[in-house]
């Protein structure tokens, strides 16, 4: 693939690099910080649409977390909510009011004031959708009532119910502040990035769709998060994004001086980075892991049996030692072990293919003269597409295909770019299992991931398809809502803990493995950091001279 900017030397790169101190998932430059230049960084994916709430897919977030900013900011260090464009806030306790006290003097980059009534739109959007213009509701916010400007400077917030994660989901991707302009767009024009107004430190300047977008730094930015490292203006100029979908030519373009900074690095490649002094870093999602869901409505996994035999014979750790790193953790729970509420649950996931067999005999399913099970002339024959977005995932369920040939169940494993993708992923009789994974450090996370109104993984009637004949699973779905109002912090984490033994329980959902978001820089690249789930900020990014 041609580059579009000059080759950059490398003359004294390892003199640099054998320098370079590497802290995990962050790097940080004891060198005062160079101001200028322009970042290369080469994405697996294009963006799709930057509505804020659209941010959890990473190419569309790492586009937000440069052009936006949030109310408040969760440091990725402790976990706490810290201060951002809001100075301070106070909630009621039973959490269904919120008020936050407002810098002032912070604008948009067409000029137009952040102020309290800008605030109280981009709330109302998130939280209540727009139908007129097809903006969805944020998965972020619960409960959702109303807004209320008190003042220029004050707003106020009011739930129909407690809301107890409304304050740090003010600080996710999703929450980011946009202008009036932006919000009055239709949902489908937000998918060009140059529609996107926000306040944030760096202002999209261009856009070739689909293969780059660039931005500029706002140079009269001075509202970073009150506890940044980096105040004032961004380092750098300017920023080219350029969407490069072979993982070969990333990790080529990286070490031959091309680029500073690449995204889903392959762990096959991070040796050769690091054999180079090339700083691989490994930020946490911290939310639900890399696993498959089950859809109960599909007849051939209705069976808690035929679930339950499924998750045995999977070995989630062959597929970790086979075709990952050590940033890449075998799974113990739903949760990763850094998410909020976390359970150990590894003696429930024991990978067993014995009593996997015996779960399937039980269940009526015999085997076929050709190794597949079968009952009533039916194949034990299963089909789950490709998640382009998830590491390696092609050879993951490849390698989950072979585990459960052994047991006699087939699995075909379909091409992740299909035109009917979309589609068959809405009809649990068409795709009986999905890949599934967010990240988010909050309870909520559990929430957003398998509630029929949120991403709806295990397709519950109501929800989010209309294929659905009957399956609902309301016990699961009083814990998740159960969650996401509950006020007393420890009650909140037990709930966690509930949903998972819950989805494991009833083998919903079979945790694979946890997934980090994985990248490479240049040794000149300084200053580089992510928020709490592994998005990049380029707000303090500098580049040594080299």
């Amino acid at each position: 693939m041609p580059f579009p900017f000059r080759l950059r030397a490398l003359s004294h790169s390892v003199a640099i690099g054998a320098s370079l101190t590497l802290f995990a998932g962050q790097a940080a430059a004891a060198d005062r910080p160079v101001q200028g230049g322009t970042l290369i960084y080469l994405e697996q994916q294009a963006h799709t649409n930057l509505y804020p709430p659209a941010g959890g897919f990473y190419p569309n977030g790492g586009i937000l977390n440069q052009i936006t900013d949030k109310l408040t900011w969760q440091n990725p260090q402790t976990l706490q909510v810290e201060p951002w464009i809001a100075e301070s806030w106070t909630s009621n306790a039973e959490k269904t009011e919120y008020t936050f006290k407002l810098r002032p003097n912070v604008t948009f980059s067409d000029g137009t004031p952040l102020d309290a009534n800008a605030v109280a739109k981009n709330f109302d959007t998130y939280g209540l959708g727009n139908k007129q213009n097809r903006l969805p509701v944020s998965e972020v916010i619960n409960n959702y009532a109303r807004s209320e400007v008190v003042d220029p400077l004050t707003v106020k917030f009011y739930f129909s119910k407690p809301s107890p994660g409304f304050l740090q989901g003010t600080a996710t991707i999703g929450s980011g502040l946009v202008s009036l302009s932006t919000l009055a767009r239709n949902f489908d024009a937000l998918g060009d990035a140059r529609h996107i107004i926000g306040s944030g430190p760096f202002v999209i300047s261009d856009e070739k769709l689909g293969r780059e977008v660039d931005l500029v730094a706002r140079k009269d930015y001075q509202w970073g998060p009150k506890n940044s490292p980096q105040q004032g203006r961004a380092n750098l100029d300017a920023i080219k994004i350029i969407v490069t979908p072979e993982d070969s030519v990333r990790i080529g373009a990286l070490l031959a001086g091309q680029s500073d900074l690449i995204r889903q690095v392959q762990a096959y490649d991070e040796k050769q980075a690091s054999d180079q002094q090339f700083p691989i870093y490994a930020p946490p999602t911290r939310g639900v892991n890399d696993s498959l869901s089950f859809r109960p409505d599909n007849p051939l996994v209705a069976d808690l049996h035929v679930r339950q035999a499924l998750l045995h014979a999977t070995n989630s750790q062959q597929i970790v030692t086979t075709l990952f790193s050590a940033n890449y953790p075998q799974a113990t729970s739903v949760l990763a072990k850094s998410a909020a509420g976390y359970v150990d649950l590894s003696a429930q996931l024991k990978y067993d293919p014995e009593q996997a067999k015996k779960l399937l005999d039980e269940a009526g399913w015999q085997p076929g003269s050709d190794g597949i099970r079968q009952k009533a002339g039916v194949k034990l024959a299963l089909t789950v597409y490709e998640s382009l977005p998830q590491p390696q995932n092609k050879e993951v369920l490849q390698l989950v295909a072979q585990q459960w040939k052994q047991v006699g169940v087939a699995l075909e494993v379909r091409a992740g770019d299909a035109g009917s993708r979309t589609l068959d992923n809405l009809d649990p009789s068409k795709t009986p299992l999905t890949v599934s994974e967010v990240g988010r450090a909050d309870p909520d996370v559990v929430k957003s991931m398998f509630y029929p109104d949120n991403r709806d993984a295990l397709l519950q009637k109501g929800g989010s398809s209309s294929k659905v004949k009957s399956f609902r699973d309301e016990k699961l779905n009083a814990i998740l809502t159960a969650i996401s109002a509950e006020t007393d912090a420890q009650k909140r984490l037990t709930l966690v803990g509930d949903a998972q033994r819950y989805l494991i329980a009833n083998a919903y959902n079979i945790p694979i493995f946890e997934e980090p978001q994985v990248f490479a820089s240049a040794p000149w690249l300084k200053g580089l950091r992510f928020e709490a789930v592994g998005r990049p900020a380029f707000y303090g990014v500098w580049l040594e001279k080299h």
